[in-house]
């Protein structure tokens, strides 16, 4: 059977699943090792050399002059990645992007932040997937070691304590901590700055 250019990821915004077994997997698994290697090449200058970005700006098809990210670091689908503007991301972050991921302006993320976009079949664990986006709001704060699961929305301004494991959605405002994460106060909009 023929499949389109870009049949892979029509399948992975609608949440999959997705074969690994079928043709039009070729495609993302392409990517992946694009992304990677891409990654690999960054992860490998010294990080007082700026000429890593170049790399990066490559990984995701757009300028970074507006969004930080520090090595090492990690990302499988560089063109599944949205970012806002003054988006930070710290050192050693992982971003399993299959699902797709969304960074809106003013995000931060600590060091080894894991975000997961993708799951795996219960049953047919090695060759059938399944996705869901992750959205992080504007100004959100994601602790370290944090890990976002597939699916998640972190609301505006929310923040996500350190070593969290955050499995449903995040209010805005909220502060959530724990395995799994829950909402352990709210924080004061009137507070925030822009």
């Amino acid at each position: 059977m023929k499949f389109d250019k870009g049949y892979v990821y029509q399948l992975m915004d609608q949440g999959g699943p997705t074969d690994v077994r079928e043709d039009y997997f070729k495609e993302a698994s392409e990517e992946m090792i694009h992304a990677r290697t891409l990654c690999a090449k960054a992860n490998a200058t010294m990080p007082s050399d700026p000429n890593y970005i170049t790399y990066l700006e490559e990984l995701f098809d757009r300028k970074l002059d507006d969004v930080r990210i520090l090595t090492p670091f990690i990302c499988d689908f560089g063109n599944r990645v949205r970012f806002g503007k003054g988006v930070f991301i710290n050192h050693s972050a992982i971003l399993s992007a299959s699902g797709g991921i969304e960074f809106e302006d003013g995000v931060m993320v600590a060091p080894g932040v894991r975000i997961a976009t993708i799951n795996h079949d219960m049953n047919e664990r090695h060759s059938i997937y399944t996705y869901g986006k992750v959205t992080i709001k504007k100004n959100a704060w994601i602790g370290m070691n944090a890990t976002i699961c597939p699916g998640v929305t972190i609301g505006k301004y929310a923040v996500v304590a350190a070593g969290a494991v955050v499995v449903k959605d995040v209010p805005d405002y909220a502060v959530v901590a724990g395995v799994p994460a829950k909402i352990i106060r709210y924080q004061d909009p009137a507070e925030q700055k822009e």
